[in-house]
């Protein structure tokens, strides 16, 4: 990595055949061990890769106060080099996709489809700077008063509907307590930054899919970043915001059909 940087991954299954792997970035209270349940379903098809973001786990944060998607993206392609992945299927939750999509745009021929769920569009709009003072305000303030464990104990349970298993539950306020200040930090700063809506459509098929249940990037905000890349939006029945996490096989089904449609166009060039 770049300057002596790391990220850390996890990993399972095999890409038999040419398969293309499954490339996961998690959202902004989270990690690569959110993926588990869903990348051991999709890992009996293909290889599934999940990274720690820059400043999560432990992965290096970035070296500026502020990054943006780009920084992030430049990253995310560094180690796509170190684990030789020439090309793959690029999957992005919540602000995950503020990292994705810059992802595509810097190295388009790197990616045989992009897939956004749950996407947070930022708040980087000049139209949008009110909200992103309060945004910015109001998580700063909830790191500074109740930390991370604090954190993990009032805002996890707004990740997941009421449909979501105890486990699930369980599984969402563990990843949360792990976060890192620093990286929390700078992703805020992505978060208020950004803007998702410019940086689409991408040169790439594109899909978007959002928890029915989703109060945090709700359907109606996740049906405007679908029309900006010029596709439907799929709803995740009986699911929140962390949908992957509360509905894996629904999810994995679903991202089975978008890894066969890629391998389909793969095979077709």
């Amino acid at each position: 990595m770049a300057a002596g940087g790391q990220v850390s991954v996890r990993e399972c299954g095999a890409t038999p055949g040419g398969a293309l792997p499954l490339m996961c970035l998690h959202g902004i209270g989270s990690g690569a061990a959110s993926w588990l349940e869903a990348a051991l379903i999709l890992s009996q098809r293909t290889r599934v890769i999940a990274w720690d973001a820059p400043g999560y786990g432990t992965s290096t944060p970035l070296p500026m106060d502020a990054p943006r998607g780009a920084d992030y993206a430049q990253r995310l392609h560094e180690m796509l080099d170190a684990l030789g992945i020439a090309r793959c299927v690029l999957v992005g939750h919540s602000l995950g996709a503020l990292m994705a999509a810059p992802a595509v745009r810097q190295r388009s021929e790197r990616f045989a489809a992009l897939v956004l769920i749950s996407p947070a569009q930022g708040y980087g709009a000049p139209a949008r700077a009110a909200d992103r003072a309060r945004v910015h305000a109001e998580r700063l303030k909830a790191l500074a008063e109740d930390g991370i464990a604090g954190m993990a104990e009032r805002r996890s349970q707004r990740l997941v509907s009421e449909h979501a298993s105890g486990t699930a539950r369980a599984w969402v306020r563990w990843n949360m307590a792990r976060l890192n200040e620093r990286g929390y930090r700078q992703a805020i700063e992505l978060l208020c930054g950004s803007d998702l809506l410019a940086d689409l459509p991408v040169p790439i098929p594109t899909q978007v899919a959002c928890g029915a249940l989703d109060v945090v990037t709700p359907p109606t905000a996740c049906a405007e970043v679908a029309q900006a890349a010029g596709v439907a939006l799929h709803p995740i029945a009986q699911a929140g915001h962390a949908s992957y996490v509360e509905q894996p096989a629904a999810v994995a089904q679903w991202l089975g059909g978008v890894l066969d449609a890629a391998m389909d166009a793969a095979r077709a060039r």
